[in-house]
């Protein structure tokens, strides 16, 4: 059974930068052909595919979102991170960490997700 767990900060303030952490535990984030995903969910709306880090420490970009996102892990801590720079209201959503296996191509564990509001 693989776990993953979201956290983050929180309220968040317009133009801020949004950091979340997603840890993993009963699989490694290194073990191959398996892509650690952010995926977020805005108020009405439907899942957004944000991108993905993958087990060979690639980053994997949604183009409408490329030019504020970064992707991190640490390995020693078995985490993958998301940040998000310069955010609006329109950021605010349940923001989801997901394992995606390469070679069968669907998300096999999702975290609980973890609420962010953008407000001033």
């Amino acid at each position: 059974q693989v776990l993953l767990q979201e956290s983050g900060p929180g309220p968040v303030k317009p133009s801020q930068t949004l950091s979340l952490t997603c840890t993993v535990s009963g699989g490694s984030i290194t073990t191959s052909d398996y892509y650690w995903n952010w995926i977020r969910q805005p108020p009405g709306k439907g899942l957004e595919w944000m991108g993905a880090i993958g087990y060979e420490g690639s980053s994997y970009y949604s183009p409408s979102l490329k030019s504020r996102t970064s992707f991190s892990r640490d390995t020693s801590k078995n985490q993958f991170s998301l940040r998000l720079s310069s955010v609006t209201p329109e950021d605010t959503a349940v923001y989801y960490c997901a394992r995606f296996q390469g070679s069968n191509h669907y998300y096999d564990y999702w975290g609980q997700g973890t609420q962010v509001t953008v407000s001033s």
